[in-house]
């Protein structure tokens, strides 16, 4: 962990280093995934099933390749029922935030007397990647696949990877309370190319949503274009911006929630206070000691943690702009003044009773966010990610009389004589 006083003379140099620090994919992942893909294209089913022997040590044919919807109920009936309430209330939540945020048609005749509107509809098929190594994600599940249901999305495929042919039940439970169509038994960057390309009995999707490693971020990188994807997403990361009226212990476990995903995330607090900021940094050594997930935060804490000191809270504004970060937490007085100067942030949690991970599982907006400074030019994970939009026009006769000699003028300026032909006929003008 570094810790950062915005009056050192060095600070505006640390600062950008701090800003510039990439944690992602290197070289070497990049060229893994271009042969993974290249396999999957080339040898489909072999290559899914070499690769899941060789990374999840079981064979598909013999654990299959599909996990029944049956199965899916099943896990669910299963559940505990604090548990199961728990996962109702989830996706209840994000469901209704979701609804709200499907788009209207629009259709209107405008002075020239042309119709103009646009058409949204959902794409015909998704496919949502679910991690399945060191923990299970049930929240992410629900957060994918939810957003795709309401979009109107007819097929959604799920892929996960299951070592040794073993998946979570609450997964599974998960997918039957989203409503996902297929569970496939396939991890990893050959996942992402299945559902790219398709893969035998693996048939192709439009777009690629969800979370995963290096490779699986990478290999998303690498078919965008073939399909649509919601965003490469990197280390997860959270900035929180506290006072000295906090506790000490509640500001250095929300610090901690973060840490504790891989040890490639990054958790910085900004505080106007020096002696708050060491409080902060002891009880987040405390805390470490008696974690179940030390191995992974304290890695993360010790060699990506930061803690700035500002003057004031209002100096840390362009400074968390800069970071425009995945999560921003704060727990200041005025956290809605302090927001209404933020440009850039995934999401932002308001207030002392406003911690992080609220957001990741019930509250209902997307926990699916841009990272890496992604911010600055891209959003959450919406019902928007899985449908498109088409523009329509029509024009009479009248109509195309207002225009078109400015269309063919146009198109002659640009050296298109197709083009305004195919308008000047239609007017009888000379082209």
């Amino acid at each position: 962990m570094i810790r950062l006083n915005t009056s050192d003379a060095d600070f505006a140099t640390r600062f950008t280093a701090l800003v510039e620090d990439r944690r992602e994919s290197d070289a070497g992942v990049t060229q893994d995934v271009a042969t993974i893909i290249a396999s999957v294209r080339r040898d489909g089913e072999t290559a899914l099933r070499d690769l899941t022997q060789k990374h999840d040590r079981h064979d598909l044919e013999a654990t299959g390749w599909q996990i029944d919807a049956a199965d899916c109920k099943a896990a669910f009936e299963a559940l505990d029922p604090d548990l199961r309430t728990a996962l109702e209330l989830a996706a209840t939540r994000i469901r209704a935030y979701h609804e709200k945020q499907r788009p209207l048609d629009s259709d209107s005749v405008d002075s020239a007397g042309v119709r103009l509107g646009a058409r949204w509809l959902p794409v015909d098929a998704a496919g949502i990647y679910v991690p399945g190594g060191r923990a299970a994600y049930p929240s992410s599940l629900l957060m994918n696949a939810i957003p795709a249901k309401v979009a109107g999305v007819g097929r959604l495929a799920m892929v996960t990877p299951t070592p040794d042919g073993q998946i979570n039940p609450l997964v599974l439970a998960a997918a039957h309370l989203a409503g996902v169509d297929e569970v496939w038994r396939v991890g990893g960057a050959q996942a992402v190319a299945a559902l790219a390309y398709g893969a035998g009995r693996i048939e192709p999707v439009d777009v690629i949503t969800g979370p995963g490693n290096a490779w699986v971020a990478e290999a998303k990188r690498q078919v965008y274009g073939v399909v649509g994807i919601d965003m490469v997403a990197g280390p997860s990361e959270i900035v929180v911006v506290a006072d000295a009226l906090n506790d000490p212990e509640w500001t250095a476990a929300d610090l901690l929630s973060q840490a504790e995903h891989d040890v490639t995330t990054q958790s910085i607090l900004f505080t106007d206070d020096a002696a708050f900021a060491d409080k902060v940094a002891d009880a987040v050594d405390r805390q470490l000691r008696d974690l179940a997930t030390e191995a992974v935060a304290r890695v993360a804490w010790e060699t990506n943690g930061a803690i700035v000191v500002v003057e004031t809270l209002a100096d840390a504004i362009p400074l968390v702009d800069r970071l425009a970060a995945e999560h921003l937490q704060l727990a200041i007085p005025d956290p809605q003044g302090f927001f209404d100067r933020i440009r850039h942030a995934g999401s932002v949690f308001l207030g002392r009773y406003t911690p992080e991970a609220i957001g990741d599982y019930v509250a209902g907006p997307n926990h699916v966010l841009p990272t890496g400074r992604r911010a600055r030019f891209a959003s959450g994970l919406s019902v928007l990610d899985f449908m498109k939009r088409t523009s329509f026009l029509a024009l009479d006769e009248a109509a195309l009389r207002e225009l078109g000699p400015a269309t063919v003028a146009l198109a002659n300026a640009e050296g298109l004589p197709a083009h305004a032909k195919s308008v000047a006929l239609r007017l009888r003008l000379n082209s």
